[in-house]
């Protein structure tokens, strides 16, 4: 891995800098951001590789994180249920080799530096909530990422993505991203206000935030609690990880204690075959 402290970042405040890492089905995105939780630097991505397996990841993350200046932690947003720390379904990479794969640990390890880890679609939310009432997160991307917030706090994750939501398809079949592509942009459209009635009914939010790759698809009005929000709030949300009165409910505090920077020097990896 190439060295991430060659070049330098500085911030205003002296607040620490943090590498946040959005990882999507189809693109791993990475920014460092300041004690505001601005970017310092321009977004930077490449594809995610396929087979996407832990050490295949991780070699892409190193490389892509390589471009950006140093920072003093890391947080990483996950597409799948994470659970103290680590991933308990990964529906869109390979499944076998992530269960139960200790992702927050092995990015500590890979950095040298403390990180945390979260579902995607919960640290989106993080960037752009009020932190009033109910709201509700979904991402469209290559799948449908789900979070559910009440007054600011993080509940039990929800994995809508997986669950039947009409005539025997899941929401990643009806509105995921091969159903965006396979159906013409009306009856995706069409089954996207469908879906919102759903969840509008199971949940009675007050908020619905709508994000993800294909919220560009989206047109028409949308009801007036239904928000489209900005992609870049994967990145920025990041810094709310680190947050006292955050992370205790969003990182899954069972009581654990959480391990940060892991003693030692980072692990150097080598492209994996």
């Amino acid at each position: 891995m190439k060295d991430t402290s060659r070049k330098p970042a500085s911030t205003a405040s002296g607040d620490p800098t943090t590498l946040a890492v959005d990882i999507g089905g189809t693109g791993l995105k990475a920014s460092v951001l300041n004690g505001a939780g601005r970017t310092i630097v321009e977004r930077v991505r490449v594809a995610t590789p396929y087979p996407c397996r832990p050490n295949i990841l991780l070699w892409a993350s190193a490389g892509l994180v390589a471009q950006l200046p140093s920072f003093e932690r890391v947080s990483v947003g996950f597409p799948g249920v994470i659970r103290d720390g680590r991933v308990v379904t990964a529906p869109h990479f390979d499944a076998k080799s992530w269960r139960d794969y200790p992702l927050e640990a092995a990015v500590s390890r890979r950095f040298g530096k403390p990180a945390r880890l979260l579902n995607d679609a919960e640290v989106q939310r993080l960037g752009i909530v009020a932190g009033r009432g109910l709201e509700v997160v979904l991402t469209l991307g290559t799948g449908v990422g789900s979070a559910v917030f009440s007054d600011g706090r993080l509940a039990p994750h929800l994995e809508l993505a997986q669950h039947p939501i009409r005539h025997g398809k899941t929401y990643n079949d009806y509105i995921g991203d091969a159903a965006c592509h396979a159906v013409s942009a009306h009856k995706w459209n069409r089954r996207l206000r469908k879906t919102i009635d759903i969840v509008r009914s199971l949940l009675h939010y007050d908020l619905l935030y709508l994000g993800g790759g294909n919220a560009a698809n989206i047109v028409g009005a949308l009801p007036a609690n239904v928000r489209i929000a900005s992609n870049d709030a994967g990145i920025t949300g990041g810094i709310r990880l680190w947050d006292a009165d955050v992370w205790p409910s969003a990182g899954g505090g069972s009581g654990r204690k959480r391990r940060g920077a892991l003693e030692g020097a980072s692990t150097r990896g080598a492209a994996p075959s």
